[in-house]
């Protein structure tokens, strides 16, 4: 059966097999899900509307009507170029580096091979446990960019320097710094020590650093270069060289911020909706004051679970998307088949906030899952007993 054409001068026509066009439901939904082929919205001679993703375009007013069309936009497309092109990636996506190894070395390994870019939870693990895990990693990925966790320890210090020393050490070119308040010496020793000048005079960053933030004042720390202090302590120790210090001035801390929405990380219970834009702007507005060789990159994390998540991250400007808690169900996620089990009945309502053991005395906060377990709500009691029991005690000692 031939498609019947009709006539209607200045307007756009599509010509193709009258087969490749659906007009049902179920067709058009599979229609709209080839996002790699360029989509035609047509209109027959009875008035019916059907989706193409094949033909070509007319003006020659031979053809059925062309109400609406839209280009080709296949996954790899979305988000930044320069960042699959800087990480030598299929995709414009990493998932996040979950403590303990949650973020195990089989699903780094997985990511890197995939086209994607994914960091290994190194946080809370003793040396020898990242030790084997770079190891392990650098000898299964060779060509492929991979990053690790750079947490930042306030309470324990000797861990982040650790960490540093060891990343320097075996040569790990990009890590993934989370929970940081402000910066300090140990990720500019990082940063710093992997400067160096090319022979156009241009500053080559070897040490790439991806911070996760999820508040603006923590953000503009790492969209700065490094602070002055850190640079004159670290030229008096003999961890970096007096060019790398003078590089440092003209260079951002970091090469990318991941805002970090609601998460089950270090995060504020921000909307990604209203966190993005902010942190977005803040970046232009100090790119402006500082012009940056290479602009920072804002990538979004937070509650990015399905594609419709993701697609709506890239749609408010997201460079790149990164996923976290999703992971966990993951076959190479480090984790047990009970945890993997008790995710797939839970929904998005089944989750409490509940104190940080590294950040306990700070009063940080998690999100923890509370549906088939009692740790938020014992961890809150406990909480809740630290807190007032010096006060009790005051009160009965005065009483």
């Amino acid at each position: 059966m031939e498609l019947e054409y009709h006539n209607t001068p200045g307007n756009l026509y599509w010509k193709g097999s009258p087969r490749s066009v659906a007009f049902d439901a179920t067709g058009i939904r599979e229609k709209l899900a080839r996002t790699e082929l360029p989509c035609f919205v047509v209109q027959d001679f009875r008035g019916r509307i059907g989706i193409s993703t094949e033909g070509e375009l007319a003006t020659d007013g031979k053809g059925l009507q062309l109400l609406a069309m839209a280009s080709a936009l296949p996954p790899s497309q979305l988000g930044d170029p320069d960042f699959r092109r800087d990480y030598n990636l299929k995709y414009a996506y990493k998932t996040g580096a979950m403590a303990n190894g949650i973020a195990s070395e089989e699903l780094v390994i997985a990511i890197g091979k995939a086209g994607l870019l994914g960091s290994f939870g190194a946080a809370g693990l003793v040396p020898s446990r990242v030790l084997q895990a770079i190891e392990k990693i650098q000898a299964e990925l060779p060509h492929q960019t991979y990053a690790f966790n750079l947490i930042h320890s306030p309470n324990e210090e000797a861990l982040e320097a650790g960490a540093v020393k060891l990343y320097l050490e075996k040569g790990v070119h990009l890590v993934e710094a989370s929970a940081f308040l402000a910066l300090t010496e140990h990720i500019v020793h990082y940063r710093v020590a992997g400067l160096n000048e090319g022979t156009d005079g241009k500053v080559l960053i070897n040490n790439k650093v991806i911070a996760k933030i999820s508040r603006k004042e923590v953000a503009a720390h790492f969209m700065q270069p490094a602070p002055e202090r850190f640079l004159k302590l670290l030229l008096e120790k003999g961890k970096i060289t007096p060019l790398q210090a003078a590089l440092a001035a003209r260079v951002p801390m970091a090469d990318d911020i991941t805002v970090e929405a609601d998460s089950g990380g270090h995060t504020d219970n921000r909307p990604l909706v209203a966190l993005l834009p902010s942190i977005i702007q803040l970046r232009d507005e100090l790119q402006e004051q500082h012009q940056f060789e290479h602009k920072i990159r804002v990538g979004a994390a937070g509650g990015i679970s399905t594609p419709a998540s993701a697609l709506a991250a890239y749609m408010m400007g997201a460079a790149y998307v990164a996923t976290g808690s999703v992971n966990q169900a993951c076959v190479e996620a480090g984790t047990s088949e009970h945890v993997r089990k008790l995710l797939a009945t839970v929904a998005s309502t089944d989750v409490m906030m509940a104190p940080a053991s590294d950040m306990f005395e700070m009063g940080v906060e998690l999100q923890v899952l509370k549906r088939g377990t009692l740790f938020g709500l014992v961890r809150n009691c406990t909480s809740t007993i630290s807190a007032t029991g010096p006060l009790m005690r005051s009160r009965k000692k005065s009483g």
